[in-house]
């Protein structure tokens, strides 16, 4: 039986700089998620990369005294270190400049051309460089600023070929009514509405003023704007105009559409109404839903690049270790709202859950079953009244997780994890194993106990492996299992009496040992 597909992606980021928080939390989330639908049977392909082309890249490189390519070329090693700093499994990267794009979005521009949704016209109006983005009047911030980044924006006159959004207005509307889901959260989607209801201007697709972009096929003296060109890249990467023609071909062309575009709240006009009418016009089925992130926050102020209050990942993975740092992003902050973020919280996060009761239970476990059953796991009991209330949390686990993860509430279903962990340490201290082992007429309760805990603490690492991968492949490891990776029916997996009695099990090292020293 062939598995379903499932196609997630990341913005591809711009490459002005090196990656920060705040793509980092983008792709993390998508990371979890994509690992998660892998172990759920799900054929996925997740797919992340970088917007090369544009005025900014220029400018960034002449600055540099590098080419716009030998630029970018030394910036795209930057990301892909990062990603694989994280444990990010994204399955592909794609570069706008690589040929694969450039044939695919010159493909597409020539269908909207020849289709008539592309003419020639003149442009005269406002644009911010920062962002790439251009801007009526009437759309600016006070001061005539950019309203996303506010900083001052450019008076442009150019000679352009423009895209007949205007005419795809009742389109959209159409199509958001016809598919709620299509852009979430809630609240994005009524400003999407607000917007496109507000009337839609036909866009300019090309720039003249720079030549560091595709060339339209049609017209080489122009470039695609840079958005237009960012954009296709969804397509591109499974397989859009690989043959040359404006079709799907090659491997991977059986993905589109995709399953989820994540996107931060800031470039939601672009995803959910220049690329759904850009689609229309190609003829090409538009993605299913387009998933809008809130803002990191640092002491009230949107962190990224732009602003300079941009932080490294590597920085907290150094302090912290990467499990840690993919947790406290999924479970300190709700997806899809803005959250503030601080080394204080994370302090926090990582001493309470990590260290006092994921760490801790896994230690104090480990190492009764090598005290008191010589580090073997014991046969599966019958179970008793005593047992029957974390039996019931486990075997309600993967049904609540499952809806947690469809809603993309990582933060619950973390929690809900976390209900098993907690559970398992209180139900430690209520049984107390190390009484149990001072008798021979109670070692088949303490037995009992040792397997309970353990087989509990099995299927909680199954249930945190999205968010935190080498600590779940750390603990299956030490109780003698595979690795939880391969791992493509969770629900079964986490059926109870999974661990098989026998098995040894390895105390190893301190997971997660306690922060000491005060927040930086």
């Amino acid at each position: 039986m062939e598995r379903p597909t499932f196609y997630l992606t990341t913005p591809i980021y711009y490459v002005n700089s090196v990656p920060h928080l705040g793509t980092a939390y983008t792709t993390v989330a998508a990371d979890a998620l994509a690992r998660y639908r892998r172990m759920t049977g799900y054929d996925v392909h997740f797919l992340t990369g970088l917007d090369e082309h544009g005025q900014k890249v220029a400018q960034a490189a002449e600055a540099n005294g590098m080419s716009p390519q030998d630029w970018v070329d030394t910036i795209a090693p930057k990301f892909l270190e990062a990603w694989k700093m994280l444990d990010i499994t994204n399955d592909d990267f794609i570069r706008t400049t690589e040929p694969r794009h450039e044939a695919g979005a010159q493909a597409f521009l020539q269908v909207l051309k020849d289709r008539g949704d592309l003419y020639q016209g003149h442009y005269e109006g406002w644009y911010c460089l920062p962002d790439e983005t251009f801007y009526l009047e009437d759309q600016l911030a006070e001061g005539k600023t950019c309203p996303l980044c506010g900083r001052d924006v450019q008076f442009v006159t150019e000679d352009n070929w423009f895209f007949r959004l205007s005419a795809y207005q009742d389109r959209l509307l159409e199509h958001y009514e016809k598919h709620p889901d299509f852009i979430q959260p809630d609240t994005r989607r009524n400003e999407v509405l607000s917007f496109v209801s507000g009337g839609l201007k036909d866009l300019s697709v090309s720039r003249t003023t720079f030549t560091w972009g595709i060339p339209l096929p049609f017209d080489p003296e122009h470039v695609m704007y840079v958005w237009f060109d960012a954009l296709i890249n969804y397509i591109t990467a499974v397989g859009y105009g690989a043959d040359g023609t404006p079709t799907f071909s090659g491997p991977l062309a059986h993905y589109w559409p995709a399953q989820y575009h994540f996107v931060g709240k800031d470039i939601i006009r672009f995803h959910c109404t220049i690329w759904p009418a850009m689609l229309m016009a190609a003829g090409v089925p538009l993605p299913e839903k387009v998933f809008a992130h809130g803002f990191l926050l640092t002491k009230g102020e949107k962190m990224s690049k732009s602003t300079g209050n941009a932080v490294s990942p590597a920085l907290l993975v150094e302090r912290f270790g990467v499990d840690a740092y993919r947790y406290y992003f999924m479970r300190d902050l709700q997806f899809g709202v803005d959250g503030s973020i601080s080394i204080e919280a994370m302090v926090a996060r990582y001493n309470a859950d990590l260290a006092n009761d994921w760490g801790n239970l896994v230690s104090r476990l480990f190492n009764m079953t090598e005290k008191y059953c010589d580090g073997v796991v014991p046969a599966v009991p019958v179970a008793a009244a005593e047992d029957e209330d974390i039996m019931r949390i486990a075997a309600h686990l993967p049904d609540a997780y499952e809806k947690r993860m469809v809603a993309l509430d990582y933060s619950g279903a973390l929690e809900d994890a976390w209900e098993l962990i907690k559970r398992t340490n209180r139900y430690i201290e209520d049984s107390a194993p190390w009484n149990l082992a001072k008798s021979d007429e109670t070692r088949p309760r303490l037995e009992a106990v040792l397997y309970t805990a353990l087989e509990a603490v099995r299927i909680a690492a199954l249930f945190v492996a999205p968010v935190m991968p080498n600590t779940s492949r750390e603990v299956w490891k030490r109780l003698g299992l595979g690795d939880v990776h391969e791992v493509t029916d969770v629900a079964a997996t986490a059926a109870w009496g999974g661990l098989p009695a026998g098995s040894r099990v390895e105390k190893g090292e301190p997971l997660f040992p306690r922060i000491y020293e005060d927040a930086e």
